[in-house]
């Protein structure tokens, strides 16, 4: 951790070196032309809570989303570096919130190790020696790989991971993971493909995301800090955020213990595949 630090220090604060992907006409310079507003502003927290109640819905019932959904919808109104920093906090919480519920929190975090040192050293990799890129190619990438995924699960066609690939494989797809986080403020590729190649049962799948999700929160909020992101006027609009999706969360998660477990996977790849249209169209318009 102490040399990530010094690494990060040592960088002029932008959110360029992160390569964190801005999208055409929402990028990390001046706001548009009109009366500008702090993300402290009642009109800036109404959108915030608006973004995260549905975030925080979509990550209670398929177990992923509030990242992906919330810098999307936020991105209407700020800089992608403004609104990856203000989910830090939310999405931290209810990641955590989902990781330590199900019971199976030691026996994942045993069997996952390889893939969480994979993301630390990917996160490390992407913010300290990629080049910065302007372009919101990487997002459409993203986008179209999560819709291929999805749409592999709907008609049923099946990765598995065998366990003795576990420990280089995890390893490869955290790095992987890890540098894409820092290219885009997501963490789902190819993390999720993984961890639902491992045929968890459906609630240790959930509880499986959120430790792998808990930890590319934390090493992301490094790299932020260490860019000169999060400031003090992120307080009231990561409060606001984290209280709305705990609510979205809860009722998401109401939701999933009602469904069938056919259900609940036609569910979570269908919105795998939102999320990838999302990611998609973001990119390109």
């Amino acid at each position: 951790m102490r040399a990530i630090a010094r690494a990060f220090a040592g960088r002029k604060p932008s959110l360029a070196c992160l390569r964190i992907v801005r999208v055409h006409g929402i990028g990390h310079g001046p706001p548009p032309k009109g009366k500008k507003r702090t993300v402290d502003s009642l009109p800036i927290l109404l959108a915030v809570a608006g973004a995260f109640f549905l975030a925080g819905l979509v990550k209670g019932v398929i177990g992923m989303g509030l990242p992906t959904v919330g810098i999307g919808l936020l991105g209407l109104v700020m800089s992608p570096a403004q609104a990856a920093a203000i989910l830090i906090v939310p999405s931290l919480v209810t990641n955590i919130w989902q990781a330590i519920a199900g019971g199976a929190f030691l026996i994942l975090l045993k069997r996952m190790w390889p893939l969480l040192l994979g993301v630390c050293i990917g996160t490390f990799i992407g913010a300290v020696l990629l080049p910065p890129s302007n372009s919101g190619q990487a997002t459409v990438w993203l986008g179209v790989a999560l819709a291929v995924y999805a749409l592999l699960g709907l008609f049923k066609v099946h990765f598995s991971v065998p366990p003795r690939t576990e420990l280089w494989l995890g390893l490869l797809i955290g790095i992987v993971t890890g540098a894409v986080t820092v290219a885009t403020g997501v963490f789902a590729i190819p993390g999720v493909p993984y961890i639902t190649a491992l045929k968890l049962e459906r609630d240790r799948l959930v509880q499986a995301l959120g430790i792998s999700f808990t930890v590319s929160t934390v090493a992301l909020a490094i790299a932020l800090s260490h860019a000169g992101e999060m400031t003090t006027s992120l307080v009231w609009p990561s409060v606001v955020g984290l209280v709305v999706a705990a609510v979205g969360m809860a009722l998401g998660q109401l939701v999933r213990g009602l469904i069938k477990p056919e259900t609940f996977r036609l569910f979570f790849f269908i919105g795998l595949l939102a999320l990838g249209a999302h990611l998609a169209l973001r990119g390109l318009l």
